[in-house]
């Protein structure tokens, strides 16, 4: 049975909850009750392969992310070979086992409805 919402929450995503940084990486973390919105700013150069594998430990990412890009370009492949270009504007769904990286000279920001509390940890 859903949770039935008894009040409205509203919040700006001006001011972080939480900031995680790791190369060329920053993480910010926003919560609203229940809920955790992450918004990642991937510098030129970021690859989560030699960014984020040290300190997450895995061979791929294993934290699922649903979310959207807002601006910039990503590569991601999946532990099985599946390749797909992420481009601004894109929603995806995205299931844990992938890799991904940064293309061009623009950093890629995206906005993560479901991954924040596990990622870059």
């Amino acid at each position: 049975m859903a949770t039935v919402m008894t009040r409205l929450l509203k919040r700006s995503i001006s001011s972080p909850d939480e900031v995680r940084s790791l190369p060329k990486t920053r993480v910010e973390i926003f919560r609203l009750g229940e809920y955790t919105l992450m918004r990642a700013t991937f510098e030129p150069g970021w690859k989560w392969s030699e960014c984020v594998k040290p300190t997450a430990g895995t061979d791929w990412c294993e934290v699922g992310h649903i979310g959207y890009l807002i601006s910039g370009r990503m590569q991601v492949v999946m532990r099985d070979g599946t390749r797909e270009i992420l481009e601004p504007g894109d929603f995806v769904d995205l299931p844990p086992g992938h890799d991904g990286w940064v293309l061009g000279s623009e950093p890629a920001v995206f906005l993560d409805f479901v991954g924040g509390e596990a990622y870059g940890r």
